[in-house]
């Protein structure tokens, strides 16, 4: 083998197919399309879910649930998480700007403590909210744990 007879592997390479180049092409006439309807015209697309007049499934699956709009969305943060971080940092206060530069947590997240792990180390942790468990986790351990206040924005409202 050599460069002069390499060759593409059998039917891999097919010639395009030249539609509506006259009758001696089998090809031309109607350039495959059939005769009239929306898919002989030119213009023509298809609906994205169109299943051929069958029901789609987006209208044979059922409805169901709702979006509540009110919902309050926390990024949950353990405390094995918290005493990994204090383990690896020596970190006495974890306030919302130390979780968002090592990563724990995104910059518009609202953050609630779970209690899943032990905690070891007296610390005090910042963070929008705490679950009934996790309080009394970090308190037994000697810490605290602190709610922030309402933005200032609200206050100066009134």
């Amino acid at each position: 083998m050599n460069l002069s007879n390499l060759r593409p592997a059998k039917g891999s390479v097919t010639e395009r197919k030249r539609v509506g180049r006259g009758q001696g092409s089998g090809m031309g006439g109607t350039s495959t399309r059939g005769h009239k309807g929306a898919q002989s015209r030119s213009g023509y697309s298809r609906k994205t879910h169109f299943e051929g007049g069958q029901m789609p499934l987006q209208r044979r699956v059922p409805k169901f649930g709702f979006k509540n709009i009110n919902r309050v969305e926390y990024k949950p943060l353990n405390l094995d998480s918290i005493q990994m971080l204090i383990d690896d940092t020596n970190a006495t206060v974890i306030d919302m700007n130390f979780m968002l530069q090592h990563g724990l947590v995104g910059k518009k997240d609202l953050v609630k403590v779970l209690s899943r792990g032990e905690l070891k180390t007296a610390v005090e942790i910042h963070a929008h909210a705490f679950s009934a468990s996790a309080i009394e986790a970090i308190e037994k351990a000697g810490g605290k744990a602190i709610v922030p206040k309402k933005e200032a924005k609200e206050g100066a409202a009134n």
